[in-house]
């Protein structure tokens, strides 16, 4: 959901889930583990040892895709990070290469990172708070160009 919304402030909000083949591949994968079970063990056991490890790999993918980017009340959500939007300027949308160079060769180990592989768009933004030790945070996105313009509209110089 983009857009602004009068009752609650909410100038931008993205769930970062993960991407419709990381659960085909799952799926592919479950289906060998299956397999490779079932030609070693009683079939009640196989089936019973997928679905324990289906479980788990349902609540990895839920899990990692679980993470929010939200402009709200004057302050940015990145995963479970938050920050005033008083405290950062310049919101800079990056497309792929200069995502990859900003999280790789031009990195500066101190900034706050929210990546993830399958996003390859991200939007830096400088933090001016003196006493925060990150210079900027990185934060992938699907829509590096509306997340910078509800930061912008937040109030972030």
């Amino acid at each position: 959901m983009t857009g602004v919304s009068s009752e609650t402030n909410v100038l931008y909000d993205e769930r970062l889930h993960v991407p419709l083949r990381w659960w085909v591949q799952a799926t592919m994968f479950l289906a060998t583990v299956w397999l490779a079970f079932a030609v070693a063990v009683p079939l009640s056991v196989a089936w019973a040892a997928t679905a324990v490890i289906s479980g788990g790999v349902v609540a990895l993918l839920l899990g990692y895709g679980s993470a929010r980017v939200r402009v709200e009340g004057g302050v940015l959500r990145a995963g479970r990070a938050r920050i005033p939007v008083t405290m950062l300027a310049d919101p800079m949308p990056l497309d792929r290469e200069a995502t990859r160079l900003v999280a790789g060769r031009d990195a500066d180990a101190r900034a706050f990172l929210l990546l993830r592989p399958y996003l390859k768009r991200s939007v830096r933004i400088e933090v001016t708070d003196p006493q925060d030790p990150a210079p900027y945070w990185l934060v992938s996105t699907r829509r590096p160009e509306e997340l910078a313009g509800a930061l912008v509209a937040a109030g972030v110089q």
